[in-house]
């Protein structure tokens, strides 16, 4: 169908825009009717979207607050637990600083180096470690003039135990405690003598000593000095009960071992000492 098919299609847009002119110019007050009514619901809308959305960034920075306070509550407790630990670490250290140097002051003829231990050891069994400590591992060696087998000692005048290897710049420390290690001791008050000996568990026991000998609980073990290899009187421990058995040949005595070696931190290497004459130690061995 062509356009002079259809003649009246003009008359009927012309029609049709007459018509939404005049809609237009009625429906006009209706608009602004309209705009008047709707522009303070519209505005009530706005508003109350702003509130909420107000709402949900003030939850969404208290729950950040909240986090932030927290976090910074646990850095705080974290931060005065250390302070604690580094108080007690000074006061420690501190105490044993001063015992050691009253060590040194009260012996003028050693030769003492001062050391801090770097690592603690075990033995390994197998595959297993042994829970038991064995060694020290100090920050002095050969360089410093340490050599194996010199005494080293901690606060009050305690025996630690002695060198068993030095590399240029360490010393590992062979613990009394050692399995192998053996100590010539005499007890302090009766002067009774013996050998302390360390134990797979870790604990100290006199042993050689005769079945005639009174000891009692709570003296303290000193070394005797005999040999040579340690001075004399310094402390291994104390006598925490004795047993004899009528099959063996002599008493034991478990000792209390005088320092906890778990939390020793700084140790003296006796470099060199003082050592009565021969005969003086003949003496002191026949009595």
């Amino acid at each position: 169908m062509t356009q002079q098919s259809r003649p009246w299609l003009p008359y009927l847009l012309l029609v049709f825009a007459l018509l939404l002119l005049a809609l237009s110019s009625v429906l006009k007050p209706v608009e602004d009717l309209l705009s008047v009514v709707i522009a303070p619901v519209e505005r009530g809308f706005s508003s109350l979207i702003d509130v909420v959305g107000s709402l949900f960034k003030t939850v969404r920075d208290v729950r950040d607050l909240q986090q932030q306070v927290e976090e910074l509550q646990s850095t705080n407790d974290a931060l005065r637990v250390e302070n604690i630990r580094l108080q007690e670490q000074y006061v420690a250290e501190n105490q044993q600083l001063r015992d050691l140097l009253n060590f040194q002051s009260e012996n003028p003829t050693y030769t003492l180096i001062g050391a801090d231990i770097v690592e603690r050891s075990a033995e390994v069994v197998g595959q297993d470690t042994n829970p038991y400590l064995r060694y020290l591992i100090i920050n002095v060696g050969s360089r410093d003039g340490v050599a194996v087998g010199m005494p080293v000692v901690g606060s009050g005048v305690t025996l630690v135990g002695r060198v068993a290897r030095v590399t240029p710049n360490l010393a590992y420390v062979q613990l009394i405690t050692d399995p192998t290690s053996r100590v010539s001791v005499i007890l302090q008050r009766s002067r009774v003598s013996g050998v302390v000996e360390g134990r797979e568990d870790g604990s100290l026991v006199m042993t050689e000593i005769l079945p005639d000998e009174e000891v009692e609980e709570n003296e303290i073990v000193i070394s005797s000095g005999l040999g040579g290899l340690l001075p004399k009187g310094l402390v291994l421990g104390q006598v925490e009960s004795v047993s004899y058995q009528e099959s063996a040949l002599f008493q034991e005595a478990i000792l209390r071992p005088a320092l906890d070696f778990r939390r020793l931190e700084v140790v003296v290497v006796i470099m060199d000492f003082e050592r009565p004459p021969i005969e003086q130690m003949e003496e002191e061995q026949t009595e």
